[in-house]
């Protein structure tokens, strides 16, 4: 997969072939509803020409508007770029927000994008999105301005699954009550988290089963516990099994609830490398054990288990 070319501000579109047209949202999750918005733009390149642009915000508008209510993201912003490059985005904009762009008109927004395109051909949102100053900015205004300055609207309609809405509030709870299957149907694949991997206390090699530490990115974990995982490694999926919580077995010091995965019969050095890690099925909760002799007895029919399922679940693994 080719990653997307990231661009930080506004102005670098003047470097892009037009004429351009733009899909704009949060896109936290890329689920099913996002990628009608992120397809609009791509349906029109592949018709017309030009170049398709997604852009989004970092951070998450509401870490900025709601900082004591910020909900746990679905996808970190490297994440988010990594899912919206494979549905063939050739460049990602991410725009700054914070307090002066959360005060800007809305209006002023636009006429940066116009001024930076050459030229701007159409913007794609999805329904009743806002944005702006006090969310004042709206589809209508969109529409009202592009028929002044040249460039076409599209709001795409939410997609319904069960008679609501997707949305990533609908995905999120899913995700925290471990119900992975749906989330699984609202995000059009598994749910995944994106890590990179920090030095831990090398417990699980000194078990026989290595693992490698995770820093996720504020993203929301699925229940503490044990789960059979595919993990995305450069070009390659492998399968192992992971665990979350606090180790209440081998934990030593102030508790601290991590992410670690075991790959299986994986050979090499996965240090600061990031790992996008695949939930399929939860194995277990987390428990603790009498002992480490116990301890590796329970992780031995853990990789067992994940082994079997991830075998017959699709393929388990591929390699580049």
């Amino acid at each position: 997969m080719k990653a997307a070319r990231i661009l930080c501000s506004i102005p670098e579109l003047r470097d892009l072939p037009g004429p351009i047209t733009l899909s704009i949202g949060v896109f936290d999750g890329v689920h099913l509803g996002h990628r009608t918005v992120l397809g609009c733009a791509l349906d029109d390149v592949r018709e017309s020409g030009g170049t398709a642009v997604a852009l989004t915000f970092d951070p998450h508008p509401a870490r900025v508007l709601r900082p004591d209510g910020a909900p746990r993201l679905l996808t970190s912003t490297a994440h988010k770029a990594r899912l919206i490059a494979e549905l063939g985005f050739p460049y990602l904009l991410v725009v700054r927000f914070d307090s002066a762009f959360a005060a800007q008109a809305p209006e002023e927004f636009v006429c940066q994008l116009v001024n930076a395109c050459r030229p701007l051909r159409k913007i794609c949102v999805g329904e009743r999105w806002t944005f702006g100053r006090n969310r004042t900015g709206s589809v209508d205004l969109l529409r009202s301005m592009g028929s002044e300055l040249g460039f076409s609207v599209v709001e795409t309609p939410a997609v319904l699954m069960d008679g609501a809405p997707v949305s990533s509030t609908r995905i999120r709870n899913a995700v925290q009550n471990g119900d992975l299957a749906t989330a699984r149907r609202l995000l059009g694949r598994d749910y995944t988290v994106l890590g990179t991997v920090v030095r831990g206390e090398q417990i699980g090699r000194k078990l026989g089963f290595p693992t490698a530490n995770l820093r996720a990115h504020n993203e929301q974990f699925p229940p503490d516990g044990v789960y059979a995982v595919r993990v995305q490694l450069d070009d390659a999926t492998l399968p192992g099994v992971a665990n979350i919580g606090y180790r209440p077995t081998v934990a030593t010091g102030e508790p601290e609830r991590r992410l670690e995965v075991h790959l299986f019969d994986f050979e090499g050095d996965l240090y600061d490398r990031d790992l996008d890690v695949d939930f399929i099925a939860q194995l277990r909760g987390e428990k603790k054990f009498a002992g480490m002799d116990e301890l590796r007895e329970q992780i031995a029919r853990d990789v067992a288990t994940a082994r079997e399922l991830l075998s017959t679940s699709g393929s388990a693994a591929t390699a580049p």
